[in-house]
């Protein structure tokens, strides 16, 4: 299981418009917050994407990109974002490879049935590709707000350490 200091694993995955999304390719350039979700057009799956979506300026004020990712396929993932106004880029891992990566892939029970599944999870990533924290069965009310200040703090805690490195 991927710990905070971890450096985060990297992947290229395609979003809803066929085109790649690199993680290697945000190093030096953005923060990451990386969310995996089991589908789209559910209700926690779509409070968690429109509430990133809502607040996808704020994230880029603090160099910070939000990226979801679940099994559903490009096309689904399209549907999705057209049909709740999505702006977050939402990665496709059909093959559950990415899943697995993360340790998010995981057996489940709905209703008496035991089956894998997407556990709704988060990392947040600074632009060195380090985990700097992993959140876990995440409840997606009030997740956004949560994510954001974790983000927030990590610029603080940069800009503090580069001044007393000074």
């Amino acid at each position: 299981m991927l710990q905070i200091g971890d450096t985060a694993p990297t992947f290229s995955l395609p979003d809803a418009d066929m085109e790649d999304f690199d993680l290697a390719a945000e190093r030096g350039k953005h923060h990451v917050v990386l969310y995996f979700y089991p589908r789209d057009n559910t209700p926690g799956c779509t409070l968690q994407a429109a509430d990133f979506s809502d607040h996808e300026e704020e994230f880029a004020r603090h160099g910070c990109i939000v990226v979801g990712v679940s099994p559903d396929d490009c096309l689904t993932h399209a549907e999705f974002r057209d049909q709740h106004g999505l702006s977050i880029r939402l990665l496709s891992d059909v093959e559950t490879e990415v899943c697995r990566l993360y340790d998010v892939w995981q057996p489940k029970e709905v209703d008496g049935v035991k089956k894998m599944g997407v556990a709704r999870t988060t990392f947040v990533i600074d632009k060195e590709g380090i985990i700097r924290h992993a959140l876990h069965d995440v409840s997606p009310r009030g997740h956004v707000a949560g994510v954001f200040e974790l983000v927030r703090k990590l610029e603080t805690d940069k800009w503090k350490s580069s001044r007393t490195a000074s």
